[in-house]
C-alpha cells in the first residue's frame, strides 16, 4: 500500500467542531472523516482518481 500523505489543514473552529459531532456521531476520527468527505466531493464532482486506494480499515486489528 503506498504511503499515506499528512497535510496541515486550517479550519475555522465551528467547522472543526461540526465535522467532529459527526465524526463521533460516525464512530470515525475528525482526520478519517474529512478523508470521507473529500472522497465523496471528488466522486460527486467526477473528478476521483481511479488509482486512489479504498479507505483504510479503522480500529482494532483482528485477534491472531
Amino acid at each position: 500500500m503506498a504511503e499515506r500523505k499528512a497535510i496541515l489543514l486550517r479550519l475555522d473552529p465551528a467547522i472543526h467542531d461540526a465535522v467532529a459531532k459527526w465524526a463521533a456521531d460516525d464512530m470515525r476520527s475528525v482526520n478519517a472523516q474529512v478523508e470521507m468527505l473529500l472522497r465523496e466531493a471528488l466522486r460527486k464532482a467526477g473528478r476521483a482518481p481511479r488509482d486512489a486506494g479504498p479507505l483504510p480499515r479503522r480500529g482494532r486489528p483482528p485477534k491472531e
